[in-house]
């Protein structure tokens, strides 16, 4: 029975215009703006669950977009959020 309906669905004018389409349509492509600076677009992002060394187990990475640059600072999962502002500032 399946083969049977495979073979109707492929002959079937009005089943092949009206197939779901599996990819996303295209759209205009959307130019990146041009980064001037260094360190005024950044990437900050955390690299966790590593084991406990010198009583740090987070590494803070903080990535320049323009020149790919990045900083590695290791701190410990709890740091507050002005200890981490204070650890940005010093760091970079």
């Amino acid at each position: 029975m399946t083969k049977d309906v495979g073979k109707y669905v492929e002959g079937y004018d009005v089943c092949q215009r009206m197939k779901n389409r599996t990819e996303v349509p295209v759209r205009k492509l959307i130019i990146s703006k041009v980064l001037e600076k260094l360190w005024i677009y950044l990437i900050v992002d955390f690299i966790t669950k590593l084991l406990l060394v010198v009583g740090k187990d987070i590494i803070l990475v903080v990535c320049d977009r323009l020149f790919k640059m990045a900083h590695f600072v290791a701190t410990m999962k709890e740091t507050s959020a002005e200890k981490l502002a204070r650890l940005f500032r010093d760091n970079m």
